[in-house]
C-alpha cells in the first residue's frame, strides 16, 4: 500500500532508537526525508548509518535537549530549514520513570514533564507554521498505555502520559481547520533497551521468544511487541491513508490494557 510519503518532511524525536529508529526507517523507506533528533551523538550517528544503509536514503540527524523550549525550537528549526518546510511531527521523546507516589521528588516531576509533556509542547509550536505554510500536516503524540490506566506505582511517567492524550485531544480540535491531524498511540510492552535488559536480568536461560511469550506478561496476543509494530501505526496515522483521522489514541499493547 502506498502511503502518500514520498517527499513529505519528518521530523523524530527520539529518533535513534527503539520505536523512533523504526519509525525513522519506516517513513525513510516511503520516501520520505527523515531528521532524526536525540540528544547523544553516537547513537544517532550508528541510526543514520542504518537508516541509510536500509533505504538509500541520508537522514538529517540532529543533536539537541529538547527538554528545554529553546532546545526543542532549535531542533525542529534546524530540520525545518534543512528540507525546505516541515509536514510530519512524531514526538516520540521519553524515558521509563515509575515509582510510588512517595518516593518521586521535585525534581522528578519536572524532568519527567519537561520530556514528555512539554518536549512535545515545544516542538508542535515550532512545527505548526511550517505546516501551516504547506497547507497541512500530522503530528504524533507517543504516549503510553498508562497514561489511560494508571497502575500503582506508575508515576511520574503515567501522569505525564495523561497529560500527553489531554494534548493531543485539545491540539486536534484547535488544528483541524489548518488541516493539521493529531493523534497519540499509547504504547505498551514494545521491545527495547529497557525490556531486552530486564529480560537478561530476570531470566537469562531464555531465549527472547520464550520471554517475549511468558504468559506472566498477561499480554493476549501471547507476546511482547517489537517497534516496528509500533512504527507501522505510526506511519499509518501520519500518511494520507489516515486523512480523515485525528483525536484519536491508538493502544499499541497486543491487548493488554482494560481500556479502549
Amino acid at each position: 500500500m502506498d502511503l502518500g510519503l514520498k517527499g513529505k518532511k519528518a521530523v523524530i524525536t527520539g529518533g535513534s532508537k527503539g520505536i523512533g529508529l523504526a519509525t525513522a526507517l519506516l517513513l525513510a523507506g516511503e520516501g520520505a526525508d527523515v531528521a532524526i533528533i536525540a540528544r547523544t551523538l553516537e547513537p544517532l550517528q550508528e541510526a543514520a548509518r542504518r537508516i541509510a544503509e536500509a533505504t538509500g536514503r541520508e537522514p538529517l540527524i540532529v543533536q539537541a535537549d529538547i527538554s528545554s523550549e529553546e532546545g526543542a525550537r532549535e531542533a525542529v528549526e534546524k530540520a525545518a530549514g534543512y528540507f525546505g518546510g516541515l509536514d510530519i511531527l512524531v514526538n516520540n521523546a521519553g524515558t521509563s520513570a515509575a515509582k510510588p507516589f512517595e518516593e518521586v521528588d521535585g525534581a522528578s516531576w519536572d524532568a519527567d514533564l519537561d520530556l514528555k509533556l512539554l518536549a512535545a509542547v515545544h516542538c508542535s509550536r515550532a512545527a505548526i507554521p511550517h505546516m501551516r505554510d504547506a497547507g497541512g500536516g500530522a503530528i504524533v503524540n507517543v504516549t503510553a498505555v498508562k497514561g489511560k490506566a494508571p497502575s500503582e506505582s506508575s508515576l511520574p511517567t503515567s501522569v505525564s502520559r495523561a497529560a500527553g492524550l489531554a494534548l493531543t485531544k485539545a491540539m486536534s480540535r484547535d488544528l483541524a481547520g489548518a488541516n493539521i491531524r493529531v493523534n497519540a498511540v499509547c504504547i505498551g510492552l514494545i521491545r527495547s533497551n529497557q525490556i531486552e535488559k530486564k529480560w537478561k536480568q530476570a531470566a537469562p536461560q531464555l531465549s527472547w521468544e520464550e520471554f517475549s511469550a511468558d504468559p506472566r506478561h498477561n499480554i493476549p496476543l501471547g507476546r511482547i511487541g517489537d517497534a516496528r509494530e509500533a512504527a507501522n501505526v505510526i506511519g499509518f496515522l501520519v500518511s494520507e491513508a489516515a486523512s480523515y483521522v485525528t483525536g484519536t489514541a491508538v493502544n499499541i499493547d497486543g491487548g493488554s490494557s482494560a481500556v479502549l
